[in-house]
Order: C-alpha cells, then structure tokens, then sequence
C-alpha cells in the first residue's frame, strides 16, 4: 500500500508538470509554477503520513479529539462563504496569489472519523431509527449541505456514498437506505435541473455535440484527448489538448491528458494501481477486528475509490461534468496532502492487522 501510495504521487507530480508547464509559462513566465507548489504539499502529506503511521487509532476513539475535528471542519466549511469568490463559487480559503485551502477536503475523513466513532458502539442498535440511525445522519447532512452550497456537488456525493456505505456496513437495514435515497431525490433533481449551468451540463451528456464550443466544450475536448491517445499515446510532454483546448488539464481533467500522452496502456496502469490500493485497503478492514478502526478503514478505502472513480468516468463521459480531482494525482494541494494523511492512518491500521 505504501510503495502504491508513492507510485501514484510520482506519476501525478510528473503528470501535473506535463499538464500545466505550458499554461505556468503563459501566467506566470516560469513552468515549474504548479508542480512545485504541488511538490510542496505532496511533502506535507508525506510527512503526515509517516506521522499518522505511528499514531495509534485508538487516539482517534476520543470524543472530545472527535467533537473537536467537528467544530473546526465545520467552522472552516461556514467561512469559506465569508471568502471573496472564484468562478461564482466559496470552496476555497485564500492566502496570497498562491496559497489556497479548501475545507471540503478536510470534511472526508472528519466524517469518516465521525460515523466510525459515532456508530462502532451502536452495532447491534442498527435498527432504531431515532436513537441511531437519525442522530447518525444529522452531522453528515449538515456538513454535505454546507458543500452543497458552495456549491460542490461532485464533492458532496461522494459524501453521500461514504456515508451510505458505512451506514450498510454498520448493519442498517437497505430500506433505510432506499427511503433516504428517495427523500433526497427531489432535492438532487432540482440541484440538476434547476440550476441553469449544471441542467447545460447535463444536457451536454446526453448530447454531447449538441453544442460543441459551449457546454458541452469540456467534455468534448476531453473525449478528443482520450480517443487520440490510442493504445501506447502522443508520447509524454507530447499532448495537445493541454495547450489551452482542455480546461483544467491539471486537475479535474488530468487524466484525459494521461489518457492522450500515455494512451491506453497508461491510463490502464494508473486503474490498476487504484484498484491494487483499494483491494489492499478493504483486505485491512476485513482483517481487522477493532469496530472502530474497521469502519475508519472502509471509510477511507471507499472514499479515495469513491473519487477515482467519479473523476476517470466524467473525463470519459460516463457521467456528467462535475469538479472532483483525482486523489493523489490531480494538482490541488489540499486534497493530496489530506489524502496522504488519510492513508497513514490506514497504514497504521495495516501494521496492527498484520
């Protein structure tokens, strides 16, 4: 899991730099701009892994360390709100020209760390529904509407799936589940349909030449990185999409420019090595005895999957466009060095399963 973790951050360090050298040069007159502002917070979450590696989970068990994680998480997600704006939205915290935080990030694994906690000791209470499974509910639905209202939608679904996930793992019944799903439908169709930008959006996924140069730009840029990749790709720093045609060559559509320059081969191998990270990470969960630090373990296992997952099936189309970079390879410091300290405490996990 280790030397996975690391071959995942070198190849989004190297894929980062070939994404934005380009884009770093027109900006700011230097292409070493992006890459080494990631390298930077790719150092900080190396050095909280190894940290959290050491930390015993049973530290985490506390509810005031766990009530504290709250408070901070969600004062953090309301003042973003009182934050100047980017592209009509709140998602980030700003300090300076370069320096940027972005709380959503940091709401993954304090609501992981929550439902763990809150849940291990209601195992066999799975199915009261106001003295459990509503109480459960009431700090997750909080923390996804304030991501909601960003907005951040990608983000928050991705919450949603956690949160669900735990819950049937936990052993709550999946008619809980389906009512949920149900009372959150209208709400989810509204937030799609409308809200003008994301019903285009939509549109542009089921018809994604309906309008070629407007909404549906992204992903038809994107689909054209893919599709000219072929089998072994253009050859590294050798794209085109990147050169100002692909948005956010970077970060949400990162892999698109993986796909075209690396081609099938090397979209395949980055697949692979998610896949190889999450099987190892469910096999801790499943090894592990401790309620506490099994659910810890899906959490983070399902949430990295989670996002991998959502961020390769928009850049193909499968779904429609939402912004949700690709953990531990899509430039966005926050999210690299949150999810580095996220697998150091399911290292230390694995060190006690082992």
């Amino acid at each position: 899991m280790f030397c996975t973790t690391l071959l995942l951050v070198v190849a989004g360090l190297v894929m980062v730099f070939s994404a934005s050298a380009v884009v770093a040069q027109e900006r700011f007159q230097s292409p070493y701009i992006y890459v080494w502002r990631q390298a930077l917070w790719v150092l900080v979450g190396i050095v909280a892994m190894l940290v959290l590696m050491l930390v015993d989970v049973e530290r985490y068990r506390s509810p005031k360390f766990v009530y504290a994680a709250l408070t901070i998480t969600i004062l953090l997600l309301i003042s973003v709100y009182f934050m100047p704006g980017s592209r009509n939205t709140h998602r980030w915290i700003r300090f300076g020209q370069f320096f940027t935080f972005q709380p959503s990030e940091i709401a993954k694994p304090v609501l992981v760390l929550f439902l763990a906690w809150f849940l291990h000791t209601r195992l066999d209470r799975m199915r009261e529904f106001t003295q459990t499974l509503l109480r459960a509910a009431i700090v997750p639905v909080a923390i996804i509407l304030l991501v909601v209202g960003q907005p951040d939608l990608g983000t928050a679904l991705v919450l949603c799936g956690v949160t669900a996930i735990l819950l049937i793992l936990a052993g709550m019944e999946w008619k809980y589940l389906a009512m949920a799903f149900a009372a959150a439908l209208p709400g989810l169709l509204g937030l799609l349909l409308m809200v003008p930008w994301r019903r285009a959006r939509v549109i542009a996924f089921l018809h994604p030449s309906a309008d070629p140069q407007g909404a549906g730009f992204h992903i038809n840029q994107s689909l054209i990185a893919v599709g000219t990749g072929g089998l072994l790709g253009r050859g590294y720093m050798e794209g085109m999409q990147k050169l100002f045609y692909l948005p956010e060559a970077s970060t949400d559509f990162i892999f698109a420019n993986i796909a075209e320059e690396l081609g099938f081969v090397g979209s395949i191998l980055v697949v692979f090595l998610f896949a190889f990270l999450g099987v190892r990470g469910l096999r801790t969960a499943f090894k592990c005895r401790d309620p506490f630090a099994r659910l810890i373990a899906f959490g983070i296992t399902t949430t990295i999957l989670l996002q991998a997952f959502f961020n390769i099936s928009v850049v193909l189309s499968l779904v429609p466009t939402k912004g949700i970079p690709l953990p531990l390879i899509s430039s966005g410091g926050t999210s690299v060095a949150c999810t580095l300290a996220s697998i150091g405490v399911l290292l230390n996990i694995t060190r006690q399963t082992e």
